[in-house]
């Protein structure tokens, strides 16, 4: 049975939190540069989960308001960023598709490592909706760069015990229906250059707060003993480094 994508990480928010890549300075300064985004900015981070990304940019004096239908990551969210930026963040009950936001009343919106979870079309067309004249649409992933060899050790364990190349293999190119749409202009793709430094329990957090990462006690523990032997393998001074590729995708609203 399908499960539904605004229940996936239910049950996660504490671990996500904790165990998920950041994203670099200078793909936020890229972001920031490109949406012109100052304080009196108001930017959608839609699907922020635990507001990883809502973070960045609140940090950096933009008005964010979060759109979340998980209850748990809502939560979580507001709990983080008011330790950083205290009553920057506003946290709606919304989706990609219904956001519950005004007609042109964002200057930018943000989806990161989220839009690959919606409905893009319906998606996109309600992006249109609520961004004010010119505003523009971002959609970040971070990617596994597994041309690092820890990092392809990572893939080979999940690749032994679960589908996620399956499942991660629309990721990358997830952000062309922005690139293609009759609501938007000015598509551009950029990289750059991310990683996550672990120690050997963030690296088992980091696996589990997966969505695709084994629920069943003997499918679990057989992966905790290959990330276990990867890291013996790799580590330095006791920690290891994923590395990543940040996908970013920006299109400006016609």
């Amino acid at each position: 049975m399908q499960v539904d994508s605004t229940k996936r990480f239910s049950g996660l928010a504490d671990m996500y939190a904790k165990a998920r890549p950041t994203y670099p300075d200078a793909a936020i300064d890229y972001i920031m540069d490109i949406c012109k985004l100052t304080s009196s900015s108001q930017l959608a981070d839609v699907g922020c989960g635990t507001g990883i990304s809502s973070q960045l940019f609140a940090g950096r004096g933009v008005n964010v308001t979060g759109v979340e239908p998980n209850a748990d990551m809502r939560s979580k969210a507001s709990e983080l960023i008011d330790k950083v930026a205290p009553g920057s963040l506003k946290l709606v009950d919304g989706t990609a598709e219904n956001t519950t936001l005004s007609d042109c009343s964002v200057d930018a919106i943000l989806c990161a490592q989220a839009f690959h979870w919606f409905k893009p079309e319906l998606a996109l067309r309600e992006f249109h909706r609520i961004l004010k004249p010119e505003g523009w649409t971002v959609l970040v992933w971070n990617e596994r760069d597994e041309g690092d060899a820890f990092t392809r050790a990572y893939g080979d364990a999940f690749r032994k015990l679960t589908e996620i190349d399956k499942i991660e293999a629309t990721h990358a190119t997830s952000g062309i229906p922005l690139l293609t749409s009759e609501h938007f202009t000015k598509g551009e793709l950029t990289h750059f250059e991310n990683e996550q430094v672990l120690d050997r329990e963030a690296l088992i957090l980091r696996a589990f707060s997966a969505s695709y990462a084994p629920k069943e006690a003997g499918l679990a523990n057989r992966l905790k003993d290959m990330l276990n032997a990867a890291f013996e393998r790799f580590q330095k001074n006791g920690e290891v480094k994923l590395k990543y590729s940040v996908a970013v995708y920006s299109a400006c609203k016609k």
